[in-house]
């Protein structure tokens, strides 16, 4: 999932408008961050100085944020050792992540153990947390008490963009080229097999002689948008959700044939749930649609087909199996 813009404002701090399985550091200008759970374990000042705030956790139970010193901070339960603290005991005191000292965050994001990813503005690559399926990239399946670089196959890569599954890691490099590693069991990490990948691989096939320029995972799928506008998809397809016109699995990217014709623009938004996603590219977009969440009757649309959105609303965000879609800036 995708980075929210760094101006959108929260007219109600509760909206928690990152996605469930994954999603990325947020500049917010929270208005009462301290209304979120998580945040009422900090005194007054400590939250005044918050520039930038990760929820994440199962139950929203762990949080990451920096201040406006550029300070890296964690607090909440450490299931996993995700706090990256060199232990597993929760904090309900927010600690400093002194391993990541000196480091400014370009993009971050979390999956369902959860793990981290985080890339730096030097184009570093950090990983800790859950590691039962490789998807910290490190070769093992210990679990990541620590930020760990990653440098295997990125040593001379700089890294502007990262994405997580729930068990599976996407990263970007300046480039334009994909390289993806973890649980592998849909083909979601783009090899041709459902073998799992425990270091960094580069994502070609169709992406090979391509620039990409944005990408986003799903639970057990990816995304990329490449710089003509192309929309490569690949992974698990049960529902429908990459696109394609089936519901079979894809273990390589394949292009979207159905958007032929309409460019998605770099700042496309997407949003994922479980085992479907939808994606917003100007107009059009496919996702399985539930009964009670918006007009019709539940169904699986195979392909993109024009949805009727609200100009100023910027993405259908999935939460509990409901389609919702917040607006921008407080409107309506």
């Amino acid at each position: 999932m995708s980075a929210l813009p760094s101006d959108l404002e929260l007219s109600n701090p509760r909206e928690k408008l990152t996605k469930p399985v994954q999603a990325t550091l947020s500049s917010l200008k929270m208005l009462d961050v301290g209304k979120w759970p998580i945040f009422s374990l900090c005194s007054e000042e400590e939250l005044q100085l918050i520039r930038q705030a990760c929820v994440f956790g199962s139950a929203g139970n762990e949080v990451l944020y920096t201040t406006v010193n550029d300070e890296i901070f964690v607090l909440g339960t450490n299931c996993c050792g995700c706090l990256g603290l060199g232990d597993v005991q929760s904090t309900i005191e927010p600690r400093r992540l002194d391993s990541l000292s000196g480091k400014k965050i370009a993009s971050l994001s979390y999956g369902s153990g959860p793990h981290i990813v985080l890339a730096t503005t030097e184009g570093e690559v950090f990983t800790w947390g859950h590691n039962a399926y490789s998807q910290l990239g490190n070769g093992t399946t210990n679990h990541g008490l620590v930020p760990c670089q990653i440098s295997t196959n990125l040593s001379n890569k700089q890294v502007i963009e990262v994405a997580c599954g729930s068990y599976h890691s996407l990263v970007l490099t300046s480039d334009g080229e994909v390289f993806a590693w973890g649980y592998n069991n849909s083909g979601q990490v783009g090899s041709g097999s459902t073998v799992n990948q425990p270091i960094p691989r580069r994502v070609t096939g169709c992406l090979q002689n391509k620039v990409v320029v944005t990408i986003a995972c799903g639970q057990m799928c990816c995304m990329a948008v490449v710089d003509t506008g192309e929309v490569y998809v690949w992974g698990y397809n049960g529902n429908g959700q990459l696109g394609l016109g089936s519901s079979g699995n894809q273990p390589t990217p394949c292009r979207v044939a159905a958007l032929q014709g309409i460019r998605v623009q770099r700042d496309y938004r997407d949003c994922s749930l479980s085992l479907h996603t939808h994606v917003c590219g100007q107009d059009a977009g496919w996702a399985r649609v539930h009964v009670g969440s918006v007009p019709g009757s539940v169904r699986d649309p195979p392909a993109p087909h024009p949805l009727l959105l609200h100009r100023r609303r910027v993405c259908l965000l999935c939460h509990s199996r409901r389609l919702v879609a917040p607006s921008l800036r407080g409107t309506r």
